[in-house]
């Protein structure tokens, strides 16, 4: 194999100014969604409370303090030679409520003081817009996104963003993971909808037929929202590069029945391309009208709104990547039937979270979103979450981590070679922080180890892992070193 990363490859990590920031209700700070979700395991989900409860434990609350500790953080990252660091603004810290006339100033100035810091090592930003922090008021007086008054606040929003950070962010990420929108999982953390439940699940069996358009509705209220900004930031500065922002998923039939193929074709279709054909084509798939009669999901959408989604499409595709899993006709009657969105693979080694490893998996969709589209990919997401202990010397010896990184960047090369248009990788995490999906700090994806457990105990001081010092060479190398050895 032959490893040809481009000259100017974007190497880096990433990390969410929910998970990783603390410091909830400083500085001017409101409350976001995420500030609303207790801790959980992956034996019971997360509880989304409508006030702040003393005798439940929230994690973002804490994150990994780096909102105190930004200064130390990027000089590591600066360390193992960063040449892009992918991390989001919360809403809540520039609009505390999301209806204000005005923005934070205080808020403002600390993400210009991150940004100040990143160029002073020749890191250049990758921000996401909004990466699971909704304001909470947003989310509990209009109702999240099933509102189109989204549209003007997120509007007003970017046009902050666009003007405060010009000159010093270029490139900019309008929604994390948006197709999680599809579920009830992005319904809550992406979409802003305070679930019935009281919990954060993936996907509610349940829901009413009212219920799955009102989530639709939201998406699309999304897709204006991203499309418009867009556009937006193409007028403010024309050098500004928008990329969509989607949770990757590989679907294979689980056998070789026809139906099974059928069934793992449509997962992709609704998984992956629901959103993405959107966002890189302007316009709903052609297989959309039929999804919504068979879910009778109506939709309202304007002639106005098709124009804006078709003149507002994304420059670039980001995306991030973990696992695959299988699809099987028995199993398709409900979305995300099974494990973890999908059936396990049988023929895969798990992860402690029974995620299948799959770096074929990674060259595989990678091939097939260039193909579709034609649009640069950025991997902005890829990582292992692993439970691990630090030695009394200090040294954490991560193995599992660096040995999946490394496949993946193997499988990663091995598409570039397939003539697939990839501009950069940022490894998730590039510190520890708190886990989305079940608020765990235990749950390890980072490069640095933070000495924080998952009620906020520890003393969160920094070490590196054996893993930082291997993507240090890795990067030095530009992908060339990847040390069997580790």
């Amino acid at each position: 194999m032959i490893m040809a990363f481009p000259k100017n490859f974007l190497w880096g990590g990433a990390t969410a100014a929910t998970q990783c920031e603390g410091a909830w209700n400083r500085d001017g700070k409101g409350e976001s969604i995420l500030d609303h979700c207790t801790v959980g395991d992956r034996e019971h989900p997360r509880l989304v409370t409508m006030n702040i409860e003393p005798s439940y434990s929230y994690p973002t609350h804490e994150g990994c303090r780096e909102y105190d500790r930004y200064k130390e953080d990027i000089a590591l990252f600066a360390e193992m030679g960063f040449k892009t660091y992918r991390m989001s603004i919360n809403w809540s810290r520039i609009y505390p409520n999301g209806d204000e006339e005005e923005p934070n100033t205080a808020g403002i100035g600390h993400y210009r003081k991150v940004f100040e810091e990143c160029r002073k090592y020749g890191i250049e930003p990758t921000v996401t817009i909004t990466h699971y922090d909704m304001p909470w008021h947003l989310c509990k007086e209009y109702g999240g996104w099933a509102n189109p008054a989204m549209i003007q606040f997120y509007m007003k929003y970017v046009k902050t963003l666009f003007t405060e950070y010009k000159g010093l962010v270029k490139r900019w990420l309008t929604f994390n993971e948006i197709n999680f929108g599809t579920v009830t999982y992005g319904e809550i953390v992406t979409s802003g909808i305070i679930p019935a439940s009281g919990r954060l699940v993936v996907d509610d069996p349940d829901a009413t037929e009212e219920e799955v358009s009102r989530r639709f509705q939201a998406l699309h209220h999304e897709f204006v929202a991203s499309a418009k900004a867009v556009t937006l930031a193409h007028e403010i500065d024309p050098e500004n590069q928008m990329g969509c922002m989607m949770c990757g998923f590989v679907y294979y039939p689980l056998t070789s029945r026809p139906e099974d193929v059928m069934a793992a074709q449509r997962d992709m279709e609704v998984w992956n391309y629901y959103c993405m054909d959107v966002m890189c084509k302007g316009k709903y798939s052609y297989w959309a009208s039929r999804f919504w009669r068979e879910r009778n999901i109506t939709l309202k959408i304007t002639e106005e709104e098709k124009e804006i989604l078709k003149e507002g499409t994304v420059d670039f595709i980001s995306f991030s990547y973990y696992k695959s899993d299988c699809s099987s006709a028995d199993a398709a009657k409900n979305l995300g039937n099974g494990t973890n969105f999908g059936l396990p693979n049988p023929e895969l080694e798990m992860t402690e979270w029974g995620w299948g490893i799959d770096p074929l998996g990674f060259r595989y969709l990678l091939n097939e979103y260039y193909a579709r589209y034609e649009k640069p990919l950025m991997i902005v997401e890829n990582g292992q979450g692993e439970y691990e202990k630090m030695e009394e010397n200090g040294s954490i010896h991560d193995e599992g981590h660096i040995s999946y990184l490394r496949e993946h960047i193997k499988a990663m090369a091995d598409a570039i070679e397939d003539g697939v248009d990839v501009i950069g990788y940022t490894v998730w995490s590039a510190i520890d922080i708190v886990a989305a999906s079940t608020g765990e700090m235990k749950k390890r994806y980072g490069l640095i180890y933070v000495d924080a457990d998952d009620a906020g105990n520890g003393t969160y001081n920094r070490y590196r892992k054996d893993s930082f010092y291997w993507y240090k060479k890795v990067i030095a190398s530009n992908g060339e070193c990847l040390g069997e050895e580790g």
